[in-house]
């Protein structure tokens, strides 16, 4: 087992442990947090997972997933935002 597969069987583990803060998560602020955690333990999976296959569309999917990520992040605390 190489390097790169510890890797992301380490961060897919992280990503288990955010997805369980998502379900148990007292606030919703907080549960938010760990859904933006979790998008970048997942941009980070498909960039190890191009370094270990050594296919760049791995690096491809990576970027246009942590856009859409940060723009749904984005759009979801002005919507918490505007709800105080």
């Amino acid at each position: 087992m190489t390097v790169f597969m510890l890797a992301v069987v380490f961060l897919v583990l992280l990503m288990f442990l955010c997805i369980l803060r998502m379900v148990l998560g007292p606030t919703v602020p907080d549960r938010l947090v760990a859904l933006d955690t979790t998008n970048t333990l997942a941009v980070s999976v498909l960039i190890v997972m191009g370094a270990l296959f050594k296919q760049s569309i791995f690096v491809d999917v990576a970027i246009v997933y942590a856009i859409l990520s940060f723009v749904g992040t984005m759009y979801f605390a002005k919507y918490l935002e505007a709800k105080k």
